[in-house]
């Protein structure tokens, strides 16, 4: 996608952490606690603190998604509506933007490590784990859609929960969904964890573990984090012992799906298997 311009804001700067490392949010809240000495001197009250200044501008916020939903509200804006409530005394439409700006997308944001999310200026460790958390619960309510249901006529959850599990790990990871024999889920497991373009599989622990849980099908899945689904050699070859493992006991591997940050291919689609 077309990546928008950073916004900068024109108001001075102001510190995301302290010297002893807690967490941001507490900072600017106890930095809004403290009076000026001259307030105490004149006896006056506190200087209002920055967040009057877009005080405005989060509530018209708030009242076009309230009134709208999400379609009134561009990437940035709902990235930043977010952001209010996890950094509460910061103008965060800078910090939205530079998070669009080096990620890419909504998806890449919520998707993206916790190292490189506290690479940009004012998302500490406290916000980055607060996104991450966000990406989970999103990533269990997809899950969830497959709970109980057939899953080859739930195709489409079963690409977007894959989707949003995988495109954006920065080492490849190999899942295998167990299907009872009605083919609804009974099982979600990440069986191994790689390198940027390998991960180490072992057809006879795949079906060691279907038949540990009774499973009579299964949905192979892993990901390329160059983000071309394409599949390699290595990929064909390994799924075709995987198969032949498999087929004698009863086990049917209905699919290997490959997810890329864009898109994802199927190897029964392209008929490779």
């Amino acid at each position: 996608m077309t990546k928008g311009p950073v916004s900068h804001s024109n108001d001075a700067e102001l510190p995301f952490a302290t010297s002893d490392g807690s967490d941001e949010r507490s900072f600017f809240a106890e930095q809004a606690a403290k009076p000026t000495s001259l307030a105490k001197q004149a006896n006056l009250p506190a200087p209002v603190g920055k967040e009057e200044h877009y005080h405005g501008h989060r509530e018209r916020l708030r009242d076009r998604f309230r009134e709208n939903g999400d379609t009134a509200l561009a990437d940035y804006e709902l990235l930043e509506l977010l952001l209010f409530r996890l950094i509460p005394r910061r103008d965060t439409k800078p910090i939205a933007k530079a998070l669009l700006e080096r990620f890419g997308s909504l998806a890449a944001v919520f998707g993206a490590p916790l190292p490189l999310l506290q690479e940009v200026k004012g998302i500490g460790e406290a916000v980055a784990l607060d996104l991450k958390l966000m990406s989970t619960v999103a990533q269990r309510t997809l899950k969830s859609e497959l709970r109980g249901k057939q899953v080859l006529s739930s195709w489409s959850s079963v690409i977007q929960y894959c989707h949003a599990a995988m495109a954006h790990e920065t080492r490849e990871q190999f899942r295998i969904l167990f299907l009872d024999k009605r083919n609804a889920l009974i099982a979600d497991e990440v069986q191994g964890r790689g390198t940027v373009d390998h991960t180490p599989v072992y057809p006879r622990e795949v079906v060691r573990r279907a038949l540990e849980l009774s499973a009579t099908a299964l949905i192979l899945v892993h990901n390329h984090p160059s983000g071309d689904p394409t599949p390699s050699r290595a990929d064909i070859d390994m799924t075709k012992m995987i198969v032949d493992t498999a087929k004698p006991l009863g086990i049917t591997v209905h699919d290997h799906i490959i997810i890329g940050k864009d898109g994802h291919a199927s190897l029964k689609g392209l008929r490779l298997i």
